[in-house]
């Protein structure tokens, strides 16, 4: 084995509400913001979800809903979200830490 530390990925399950909407992406640090790599996949209930292998360390995302880039289809500052921060481009992205 070599000197390199090998990562334990946790997987990770993130979701959207999002019950009218007809597709839902995610994009994020984990990705290169890639809006169409990884499909969300829509339950009965409106929510969508989908299954993640993250390495340890703070992840910034966004959900592409029907092509509109939110952090959350109902979030629209930091006080509706709180586990949202603010980006380089004055709007949100969400977050998840992976102890």
């Amino acid at each position: 084995m070599n000197e390199q530390t090998k990562l334990t990925k946790v997987t990770t399950i993130i979701s959207c509400k999002a019950p009218d909407a007809q597709k839902v992406f995610l994009a994020g640090t984990f990705n290169d913001w890639n809006s169409v790599l990884i499909p969300l996949k829509k339950q009965e209930n409106g929510i969508w979800t989908t299954s993640l292998d993250l390495a340890p360390g703070r992840h910034e995302f966004k959900f592409i809903v029907d092509g509109e880039w939110c952090c959350s289809p109902y979030c629209r500052d930091q006080y509706d979200c709180p586990t949202c921060v603010t980006n380089e481009h004055g709007t949100m992205n969400r977050i998840i830490e992976i102890p």
